[in-house]
């Protein structure tokens, strides 16, 4: 046998004629549909000791594109041997495909021996070995702070910028946003425990011309291992370096709050988690709401992001609430 190779496309034909293919080649071949499957896939193999030599990814899918899986999998297994595939790329895309170690790029159509000699160019690795076998043993991490959401309307709009600079500067506010929408004022609050958030909302609703709307605390959002796994690295490795406040984002910013299906919570959560155009994403309300932070639409319309997040499956409801930048 030439090697195992896992197979990450999202169309059925493709994955069907590279199975075939790769399998007359030699090769051991296992496909996914889509990103969260192949991470459940490589997750389960690594604990039955199970290697793969090969990983050939489609770009676009539907959940995880593909140069999101490149490099979260780059970190977990760095001897992986990767090709990326894709049948609309450019020169912007190959070069940052190739710009991973032991990487290669091959466009649509091509025949399989175009992809077997691909596959050959790259440097022999695995799977084996590489990934952090105790990760499963780890102890749980104990959450160091508690957050939680507010939303505020102002009774007393001749008091309003007071209000918003006695919120802004006030010790256990996270973040601070005036916006547009069914209310004012969003805040994140950040504390070492739930009674001091509830100190918090307590000092804060008795601020005169202040009505607090609604308190939710932050949650851990109900995912498998793996997948929580996958997405705390990638967050570390590419999310969290890239974030900056809403006043330093691109084009106009949003607040935006999705209901859910609250049993689709690992679907949703990891589909909006890996949009681009998602600042960040929380959870509250167990399960049954996102929160999350949106940027790059214009002046006086609908980010695009709005419409994606309508066609995920069990996503209800979708609000924007535009922020108004009134401090850097």
């Amino acid at each position: 046998m030439k090697g195992r190779v896992l197979v990450i496309d999202d169309e059925a034909e493709i994955r069907r004629n590279l199975t075939v293919g790769l399998t007359q080649e030699g090769f051991s071949v296992v496909t996914c549909p889509d990103g969260i499957s192949a991470i459940h896939e490589l997750d389960s193999s690594r604990a039955k000791g199970i290697a793969y030599d090969f990983l050939v990814t489609d770009i676009f899918m539907p959940d995880i594109d593909g140069l999101k899986i490149l490099k979260v999998i780059k970190i977990q297994y760095p001897e992986l041997p990767v090709l990326v595939i894709t049948g609309f790329g450019d020169e912007s895309l190959e070069a940052t495909a190739l710009s991973e170690e032991n990487t290669g790029y091959l466009n649509k159509p091509f025949e399989i021996p175009d992809l077997v000699k691909a596959l050959e160019e790259l440097s022999p690795g695995s799977t084996g070995g590489s990934a952090d076998d105790g990760a499963a043993d780890a102890e749980p991490v104990m959450r160091e702070s508690i957050s939680a959401y507010l939303t505020i309307q102002i009774t007393d709009q001749d008091r309003s910028m007071e209000i918003y600079n006695e919120l802004y500067q006030m010790n256990g506010v996270q973040r601070c946003e005036a916006v547009r929408g069914e209310f004012d004022i969003i805040v994140l609050l950040q504390t070492s425990s739930r009674e001091k958030i509830d100190e918090l909302f307590k000092k804060i609703g008795s601020i005169e011309g202040v009505e607090v709307v609604s308190l939710a605390e932050v949650e851990m959002p109900k995912l498998d291992r793996d997948i929580d796994e996958f997405v705390k690295i990638y967050s570390d490795a590419v999310k969290k370096p890239g974030q900056v406040t809403s006043g330093k984002q691109p084009g106009m910013t949003s607040y935006i709050i999705v209901d859910i299906d609250k049993n689709a919570i690992q679907q949703i959560f990891t589909t909006v988690f890996f949009i681009d155009e998602v600042v960040f994403c929380d959870v509250i309300e167990d399960g049954s709401k996102l929160v999350g932070m949106i940027t790059g639409g214009a002046m006086g319309r609908t980010p695009k992001v709005i419409a994606k997040l309508n066609e995920i499956d069990g996503v209800l409801r979708v609000r924007e609430a535009k922020i108004i930048k009134l401090a850097e």
